[in-house]
């Protein structure tokens, strides 16, 4: 009774399969429509749409730092048409908020990294360093604040890694987004900032802003000319902005796989890698175990820096 029970069921999820997918998908932003993860959300239902025959749509569902669209998502029906995009803050947050309706690792299939993309440490013309060793000098000699565009967002934690790794005590300045804090960067009321590339390459080309580094371990193609932080004798700095597609957990293998192949196929297209290389972004692939390793590293090292420097959102 028992094997017949299985095979029965195995026959019907084959089945299931072989059809996906089979009715409209559903790509879920859990942030507001025009930024980054916006755009790269809508990207992945452009080309699912075109590589699965089956149309997607964006569904922004924004607020509370992403988790409203992420409670959403983690609640909804394992069958592969509800998908979620993120930033890499979702491995943040674990270590922000105590109070979660969630469990970040065991609530959701972890499905691609379709991007990446590095931040950038950026200082006023006026202030009088021209690396990042100068910058350690003279942040141990006088008090430095920097802008941070959210608080607990990865550019104010990549301030607080500096920190940390330097040992020194550069205080963050948060604001309600990166507009306002690059306004007031080049205005001269806050000094420096880590920044996103797509905000900081017309300003440091403008010579508006001076690039001290990028925060990943490999340079960026973008600004090749601009050495990592992790060059300048900070071996192991490494902050990356990337953007995660998952769904809730228990999606069927089968399916799994043929979304993270599509998926990688999409991103791989030789017109999206030109177009996000322009706006400082990486198209990358990754396989699940990849992701979902990826996420939990993430959480452990990101709660370590929250620990650390005693960052309270609550």
């Amino acid at each position: 009774m028992g094997l017949f029970f299985s095979a029965s069921a195995f026959s019907q999820t084959h089945l299931l399969d072989s059809r996906y997918p089979s009715k409209v998908g559903r790509v879920v932003v859990a942030y507001p429509p025009g930024g980054p993860t916006d755009i790269l959300g809508r990207l992945l239902a452009q080309k699912l749409t075109e590589n699965l025959g089956q149309s997607f749509i964006v569904d922004n569902r924004p607020g509370a730092a992403g988790m409203i669209g992420a409670e959403m998502v983690a609640k909804s029906s394992p069958d592969g048409f509800t998908l979620l995009v993120v930033p890499a803050t979702h491995a943040v947050n674990p270590s922000l908020y105590s109070k979660m309706t969630f469990d970040t690792m065991k609530d959701f299939t972890y499905i691609d990294i379709m991007a990446e993309t590095p931040f950038i440490l950026v200082v006023h013309p006026s202030l009088p360093v021209k690396n990042v060793a100068d910058l350690v000098k003279l942040a141990r000699q006088n008090p430095l604040n920097y802008a941070a565009a959210s608080l607990g967002g990865l550019p104010h934690l990549a301030g607080e890694l500096f920190n940390l790794m330097n040992h020194v005590k550069m205080l963050a300045i948060p604001y309600k987004g990166g507009g306002p804090a690059t306004m007031d960067l080049l205005s001269g009321h806050v000094p420096l900032m880590f920044n996103s590339m797509l905000v900081s390459m017309p300003l440091v080309a403008s010579g508006k802003l001076r690039p001290l580094g990028v925060t990943t371990i490999k340079r960026s193609a973008a600004l090749p000319q601009v050495p990592t932080i992790a060059e300048q004798s900070m071996s192991g700095f490494d902050v990356s902005g990337w953007y995660a597609v998952m769904g809730p957990a228990g999606i069927n293998k089968e399916v799994l796989q043929r979304l993270n192949t599509e998926i990688n196929r999409g991103f791989q297209d030789p017109v999206v890698v030109k177009r996000l290389a322009t706006e400082g972004v990486d198209a990358v692939t990754s396989t699940p175990a990849e992701t979902t390793l990826r996420v939990s590293q993430e959480i452990l090292k990101w709660g370590k820096v929250v620990k650390a420097s005693s960052i309270k959102v609550e």
